[in-house]
């Protein structure tokens, strides 16, 4: 199995950045997906990016030229650089992987909050 903790959540004002991490342990060779995933209030739990082993990416359309999903293998860590955040980018933000072999593993979520 595989253990993902996130971190690098908070409150920033609008316009600003964060830049959230993901660090896998466990079951790590096997993992070729990764994504990011939030979900606000009232709201369901939405996809913002996810990147697979080959390099290959994906974005919402909410957040595409906004926000960036990055590894380091050499950390067994991914990222997700957010820029010029909105009051509507505030949830918890999940990252989630796949391995082979294993079902989905989820982190715990970190909470990110825009004010206005």
């Amino acid at each position: 199995q595989v253990q993902l903790v996130e971190s690098g959540g908070g409150l920033v004002q609008a316009g600003g950045s964060l830049r959230l991490s993901c660090a896998a342990s466990g079951s790590i060779f096997n993992i070729y997906y990764m994504g990011w995933y939030r979900q606000a209030p009232g709201k369901q739990r939405e996809s913002v990016a996810n990147i697979y082993s080959g390099g290959i990416t994906n974005y919402a359309d909410s957040v595409k030229g906004r926000f960036a999903i990055s590894r380091d293998s050499s950390k067994n860590t991914w990222y997700l650089q957010m820029n010029s955040l909105k009051p509507d980018d505030t949830a918890v933000y999940y990252c989630a992987a796949d391995a082979n072999g294993y079902s989905r593993s989820w982190g715990q979520g970190t909470q990110v909050t825009v004010s206005s």
